[in-house]
């Protein structure tokens, strides 16, 4: 779970071990989430600026049509626009090609970066569900509870031969956090109820790239995801699997709970790297093949996405493409630049 916890010094530590930790914010920024690690820490640097309630809506091109020269926003209400060498993209996979695709001019008519037809296409999410285990007469005190993975069944079984997917607990469900999950007709106390006894796990199996699952934008900018899911015959063999391991070892009420479509956190897809310019959209540096300063760095890259979380991946990358944007760019020495940020601290 990422705590900033000192067991041997507890009274040094942000974390108060509280019982709201997944699922909910962190007042006292004592999770390892992306904020506390890195934006804050980037923040530090006086190169940098972040600017919020802010909304990019559009890339500007050169007369040729190789290079971004302009980003145009809304920031505070107001337009503004950003120039710079290098533009990086980094909107998340749908509104990410939702941006190329309202980007679209006389040398771009299709959208930016999409000479080949790809931007918006291929988008995966994982094929997911919830598994509420309930032991009626063994009420579940824990806490910190997300901290099991299973992937017995990843590559298939013995019965099974094929990859069936992946499976890790939630954080401790709270009654008000299921209450999305259930019917609206059923009581709180039932609710409660449930909360109280259950081990919460979420399973996910690979989804494929599929080019008909796309987003697209219409006139006005808006965007319109069109989704059809595929590769379900391994999702459903992994949670009856799954199903019959938990009843043996003493849960014998098992609730599953669908994730619908607009539960996208694991979006992927829709600007697949490649080296062939007619069959991706960008190289595998991330750059954009039709445009020489344009990159995108989020999960838009994946060709496809496995049956794990994505964002190690995510990270792994962005790591790569940082490298490659610094020899780009002649930066050969950085010491200068962390000492200065370590003091800074």
């Amino acid at each position: 779970m990422g705590l900033d916890y000192e067991a041997t010094n507890p009274l040094r530590s942000p974390c108060i071990l509280c019982d709201t930790c997944d699922g909910y914010a962190c007042l006292l920024n004592a999770k390892a989430d992306a904020q506390t690690c890195c934006v804050d820490r980037a923040l530090q640097y006086k190169n940098l600026t972040l600017l919020t309630n802010a909304r990019v809506d559009r890339l500007l091109t050169s007369p040729s049509g190789q290079e971004i020269t302009a980003v145009e926003a809304i920031v505070e209400g107001k337009p503004e626009r950003f120039t710079g060498d290098i533009v990086v993209v980094s909107c998340s996979a749908i509104n990410s090609a939702a941006l190329l695709l309202n980007s679209a001019n006389s040398q771009h008519p299709q959208g930016l970066a999409n000479a080949s037809g790809q931007v918006g296409r291929n988008l995966m999410k994982h094929n997911v569900a919830k598994l509420f285990a309930i032991a009626p007469n063994t009420p579940n005190p824990t806490v910190f509870q997300k901290t099991l993975a299973v992937n017995d069944f990843y590559l298939g079984s013995p019965q099974d031969p094929h990859p069936l997917g992946h499976i890790h607990l939630m954080g401790k469900h709270k009654w008000q956090m299921m209450r999305p999950d259930f019917p609206n007709w059923m009581p709180r106390s039932l609710l409660e109820y449930l909360a109280n006894h259950s081990i919460d796990w979420w399973m996910q199996s690979e989804d494929l790239p599929d080019s008909n699952n796309r987003v697209t934008t219409d006139a006005q900018g808006k965007i319109k995801v069109s989704y059809q899911p595929n590769n379900l015959q391994g999702h459903r063999l992994l949670k009856q699997r799954f199903k019959q391991v938990l009843r043996q070892i003493g849960f014998p009420i098992v609730l599953e709970t669908p994730i619908p479509l607009k539960v996208v956190n694991h979006q992927a897809g829709t600007c697949r790297f490649g080296a062939d310019p007619t069959t991706s959209v960008l190289d595998l540096n991330c750059r954009a093949h039709d445009l020489d300063n344009l990159y995108v760095v989020d999960s838009s890259f994946f060709p496809s996405i496995s049956a794990v979380n994505p964002t190690l991946t995510i990270v792994a990358n962005a790591l790569c493409v940082a490298d490659h944007l610094k020899q780009r760019l002649g930066v050969t020495n950085l010491d200068s630049l962390e000492r200065s940020y370590s003091e800074s601290r």
